[in-house]
């Protein structure tokens, strides 16, 4: 076993002060100012290394680069992160369309993992788009994949819509 340690520093604006940020504005120009960099994104996105690329109304794209620190046990990106940046897009997707003081949570989420990612797997990007948009609940989609088009995992999930 290699005694080669690697680190990763990394930092995050105030999730508190992006949350409140978030009540001010409608979905579609919150994610906006994030894609702009007029705000800060999520401190998951930072931590997890993966940033906004497109949007428009029910649909963002987000990319990310797999690095061994996204890596499970058996040296290929873990699924819990490959779930996490489903779950992003598929949220974001639903949160485009929404108006100032309305908000959503996730209520379900289903992830097939078609083909291991890995460091030499290159640029990867999530897709995320509204399937159905209704008063209380959305259905979403995502697709995960490279740059050949090739996919490497599909979710879909329900949101639950609520106002704040």
């Amino acid at each position: 076993m290699s005694s080669n340690k690697r680190q990763r520093t990394h930092k995050w604006a105030d999730p508190v002060g992006l949350a409140e940020k978030a009540k001010s504005m409608s979905g579609f120009d919150f994610l906006n100012a994030i894609l702009h960099g007029d705000i800060p994104q999520a401190p998951i996105a930072e931590t997890l290394d993966f940033h906004p690329v497109s949007l428009e109304p029910g649909k963002i794209v987000f990319e990310f680069q797999p690095q061994e620190y996204h890596y499970n046990p058996i040296g290929s990106v873990h699924g819990g992160v490959i779930s996490t940046l489903l779950d992003t897009v598929m949220g974001c997707a639903v949160q485009s369309r929404l108006p100032q003081g309305t908000a959503y949570t996730t209520l379900e989420l289903k992830v097939n993992f078609i083909k291991a990612l890995s460091n030499k797997s290159g640029r990867i990007t999530a897709e995320g788009r509204i399937i159905h948009l209704g008063r209380s609940t959305a259905l979403v989609e995502a697709d995960l994949k490279d740059d050949n088009g090739i996919l490497y995992a599909h979710g879909v999930s329900t949101c639950m819509i609520f106002k704040f």
